[in-house]
């Protein structure tokens, strides 16, 4: 075989062999790949298995004990005198992953509260306020409708039926009309059910002024003046504070539920610091800790937690004989 022969063989067998080794490297990626994925439906399998078998054993149909309505407009379930742990709850009625834990754990809080286990202080907030509409009215207007509810010592039923109906993110929903039908579902006078309309209709020309007009007129002004960074440090409690400072006057969220869920979120990203700072919904806190998600989302998590932790303390003081029933 002369040098020309000898040197087109050896390419042969290199080139083969390459062929050899991008086909092994090939079939090792699909063997991993095909395990992987069989890793993820058994992890999916699991995580569906577990959900379900959560959302099964979650069932409460009892009586509830007195909610009694907080000078900042938040709500706890409790039976009167508990000394028990407490079981603080933010969230927003237009968050999924609210309506999510409410259909695993709601049920979870209101036995644990009936049966003296549990303190459960609702906190609503309105994460999506500064979202483009209909998010943000959606949000604002839920939460004023439930604090409206909580006025008449309907607020843990009311939260059930808000997040039931809970529009899809983006969809117009919770409109004025929705929200006082839903009221009439629970036991409320006639009186009662007026009161809630006249001021549904209130609240919602509120949010549509504060959503439509002004927060886009302050968010405009902030954006020229402060910048786009400095503006996205600043919770919209402080920009309401920065717009009363220069020209955008926020006297018309005064007295109304629509302004105090709005300051209540402000609250809660100052409240607490370190790995217990809010970040967003849903947010459970027991006695002050913040509860990873593994806890707060399923049953058995929660209420281990529960029975784990030691009496805590209501930092809010009731309003009146707060709306109790």
């Amino acid at each position: 075989m002369g040098s020309e022969a000898r040197k087109r063989s050896r390419e042969k067998i290199r080139e083969q062999r390459e062929r050899e080794k991008r086909a092994a490297k090939r079939t090792k990626t699909l063997i991993v790949i095909g395990a992987a994925a069989a890793v993820v439906v058994l992890v999916v399998g699991i995580g569906f298995a577990v959900l379900n078998a959560d959302r099964r054993d979650s069932g409460y149909e009892g009586a509830l004990p007195p909610q009694v309505l907080q000078e900042d407009g938040s709500v706890v379930l409790a039976q009167e005198g508990a000394q028990a742990p407490v079981v603080e709850v933010y969230a927003d009625f237009q968050c999924p992953a609210c309506r999510q834990f409410e259909l695993l754990n709601g049920d979870v809080l209101k036995r644990n509260a009936a049966e003296g286990n549990a303190i459960v202080h609702y906190r609503p907030v309105s994460i999506f306020a500064q979202q483009p509409v209909p998010i943000s009215s959606n949000s604002l207007r839920a939460g004023a409708a439930a604090r409206a509810a909580a006025e008449h010592g309907y607020f843990v039923e009311y939260n059930d039926i808000l997040f039931e109906n809970q529009p899809t993110e983006g969809n117009e929903g919770f409109t004025v009309d929705e929200l006082k039908d839903w009221f009439r579902q629970t036991d409320a006078a006639a009186e009662q059910e007026g009161e809630f309309d006249r001021r549904i209709d209130e609240e919602a020309a509120v949010v549509a002024t504060f959503t439509e007009d002004y927060l886009p007129a302050l968010t405009e002004d902030a954006v020229a003046e402060i910048g786009e960074e400095t503006l996205g440090t600043m919770v919209l409690s402080d920009l309401i504070s920065w717009g009363a400072d220069n020209g955008h006057d926020p006297a018309f969220l005064d007295g109304t539920y629509t302004g105090e869920i709005i300051t209540a979120t402000g609250t809660a990203y100052t409240r607490y610091s370190g790995d217990n700072t809010f970040r967003g919904t849903p947010s459970v806190y027991l006695n002050g800790e913040l509860l990873d998600n593994n806890t707060a989302m399923t049953v058995r998590g929660l209420n281990e937690a529960i029975a784990s932790a030691d009496a805590g303390e209501v930092d809010t003081q009731p309003m009146g004989d707060g709306g109790a029933e």
